[in-house]
């Protein structure tokens, strides 16, 4: 059952038409991720759905008494609202101890402790959280969430994660955390072209069913164009021995002669870009940093090699971005040294992005903003002008001539980082990219990462896009030391878990878990142990072993008789009735084919970790 249908609805801003006689329906317990590269329309969608804002065309119908609850991109308060107040509001006097109580756990779980403070005086990270504690402590029955992994970190954003897979209503969000999508969503929604296409799957199966779709399109393109070759053929041989041409051909070739190409996501395409670097990169020695008293960062000392991968990850306020800022030379340290060598050249992306957004000039030309680091700039394909990287940055050329107020906060983020490369650093610390980035985007990013010949230092909540491109982490501990991990998040999580199985256990619920005793969390290390030491004495099954010795051979003779029903199919192509059977045997073989193929895998793999 329906209980949201936006029916053929179009929207246009300043010339660009958005949604193009689109639908949307939302049934009663879905979970939609919305996905789609910025500019698309996806917060745009997420007003409308809510109400907040009006289509140009089409209509919206909503099940009565229907309950909706929204957090926007970029929440607001009454400055003099006090925190606890701003959750709870209104409600009578009966309920409020109660409303209370479950407010102040949701705003502890989300980092905020400071019940009293005003509003107006916090972070626009903490106001994004205070927003969304707000938003689930509602009555809601559908939820219109627009980024809400923005500004949690890791035990948050698990925590969130949690909490919505258990939520009994429906969720509509938007996104750029795969994990999380894969994790919540049961459907996924794409944003292409002012359409909107709907995959009943969670986000791993939208990218296999999004790759099918347009595989179509272009083989079906592929079809036309074939079919045009054959028809131009004929209108030009002209009508020697006919005296008119055929009436119905011509009109046949005009059709397809109109008929549009399917167009294809634009790709944020770069050869690497970046400077020399010399035999001494940046080295930190025992660098220490305090705030109010409280030691934030403790002798720690580390000389980056190059090509290093490296991701720095900690709660929210444990000193990450001061790191930074101090690796970029943006911050003195209180004690130690920091080294730079002669060659390097620093690129440094901030999550700090409202400043740099701040201090963009609206009536300044994106081609302008983006000549002001450099007008060109070496590449490994060579030197590429600023209108070719815009171009190869998602910006058409026809947009780059556009005043930066016409950009949306994804695409002026995209910009930001686009004039970072540019400067040709060969140390690039990024600080939060993956914030108000879509997906598309952050795939293109971490594809350049992986060809960038020089140094990488990112600061992330996003678990994804750290497995993407470190390969060593640094954990902030709560006296201010850093630990080093081997491996990306994934691997640093095994080891903490291997470390404190209990390292999970405060985000399973909203309410507050007890602690366990020392005597249970020694218990608990022990059964993860003995659990451990089952999976490292890991043995072939009798049936494992079995098919282990014999499964080459059949995979062989699966092959063999594949080749030879194509060689029977070829020799009786005039027998229909034959070759039926014949191709319905072949796509019977190719399943059983597919099927030992991925036994054949897994028993490789499992032969491989019983060696090691």
């Amino acid at each position: 059952m329906n209980i949201i249908t936006l029916e053929h609805i179009s929207k246009v801003f300043t010339e660009r038409k958005v949604f193009d006689e689109t639908d949307f329906y939302l049934q009663e317990g879905e979970k939609v991720g919305i996905v789609g590269i910025n500019g698309t329309g996806k917060s745009t969608l997420l007003k409308i759905i809510a109400g907040k804002e009006e289509t140009d065309e089409g209509k919206r119908i909503t099940a009565s008494n229907l309950v909706i609850r929204y957090l926007p991109q970029h929440p607001d308060f009454d400055p003099e609202d006090k925190v606890l107040d701003a959750v709870v509001g209104r409600c009578p006097e009966s309920e409020r101890v109660d409303r209370e109580t479950k407010a102040k756990i949701m705003l502890t779980k989300l980092g905020l402790f400071d019940f009293e403070q005003k509003t107006g005086n916090m972070s626009g990270g903490q106001r994004k959280r205070l927003a969304l504690a707000s938003v689930l402590l509602s009555d809601a029955d559908v939820l219109l969430l627009d980024e809400p992994t923005n500004h949690l970190d890791y035990e948050m954003t698990e925590w969130l994660q949690t909490y919505l897979q258990n939520f009994r209503g429906s969720i509509i969000m938007v996104t750029h955390d795969r994990y999380f999508l894969d994790s919540v969503c049961n459907r996924i929604v794409e944003l292409d072209k002012g359409k909107i296409y709907s995959y009943q799957e969670n986000y791993s199966g939208f990218l296999e069913l999004k790759a099918e779709r347009e595989e179509m399109a272009l083989a079906s393109d592929r079809k036309r164009k074939s079919l045009l070759r054959t028809e131009l053929e004929w209108v030009q041989r002209g009508a020697r021995a006919r005296s008119t041409k055929q009436k119905f051909r011509l009109n046949r070739y005009e059709e397809l002669k109109n008929m549009r190409s399917p167009e294809t996501d634009g790709k944020v395409e770069m050869g690497s870009v970046m400077s020399r670097m010399g035999k001494t990169t940046v080295e930190l020695h025992g660098i220490s940093k305090s705030y109010d008293g409280k030691q934030i960062i403790r002798d720690f000392t580390y000389i980056f090699l190059k090509n290093d991968r490296i991701g720095i990850i900690g709660p929210n306020g444990c000193g990450k971005t001061t790191l930074m800022k101090i690796l970029a030379g943006r911050m003195e340290a209180d004690e130690g040294e920091r080294i730079v060598g002669s060659t390097i050249k620093i690129g440094y992306y901030s999550q700090m992005i409202e400043d740099a957004q701040a201090k963009m000039d609206p009536q300044q030309r994106l081609i302008d903003y983006i000549k002001e680091a450099a007008e060109y700039v070496q590449t490994t394909d060579g030197m590429v002008s600023a209108s070719q990287m815009l171009e190869r940055f998602l910006f058409l050329r026809s947009a780059q001539y556009s005043q930066l107020g016409k950009l949306s906060g994804g695409e002026k983020r995209r910009l930001i980082l686009l004039r970072v490369l540019m400067e040709a650093p060969n140390v690039l610390i990024l600080d939060e990219p993956t914030n108000d980035l879509d997906i598309t985007t952050l795939a293109i990013l971490e594809d350049y990462l992986d060809h960038f010949q020089g140094i990488v230092i990112i600061v992330s909540h996003d678990r994804f896009f750290l497995d993407r491109t470190v390969g060593r982490i640094f954990a902030f501990q709560p006296d201010g030391s850093l630990k080093q991990y081997e491996g990306g998040y994934t691997d640093y999580l095994l080891k903490r878990m291997e470390e404190d199985p209990d390292i999970l256990a405060g985000m399973q619920s909203l309410t507050e878990r007890p602690a366990k005793t020392a005597q249970e969390k020694q218990s608990s290390k022990e059964d993860w142990k003995k659990q451990s030491a089952a999976s490292r004495k890991r043995k072939f099954t009798f049936q494992e072993q079995r098919d282990y010795e014999h499964i080459e051979e059949e995979i062989a003779e699966l092959e063999d008789r594949l080749q030879e029903l194509d060689d029977r199919m070829g020799n009786c192509a005039s027998d229909f009735i034959r070759l039926n059977e014949l191709n319905a045997e072949k796509e019977e073989t190719e399943k059983k084919l597919e099927e030992k193929m991925e036994r054949w895998m897994y028993l490789e793999q499992l032969a491989e970790e019983i060696k090691e």
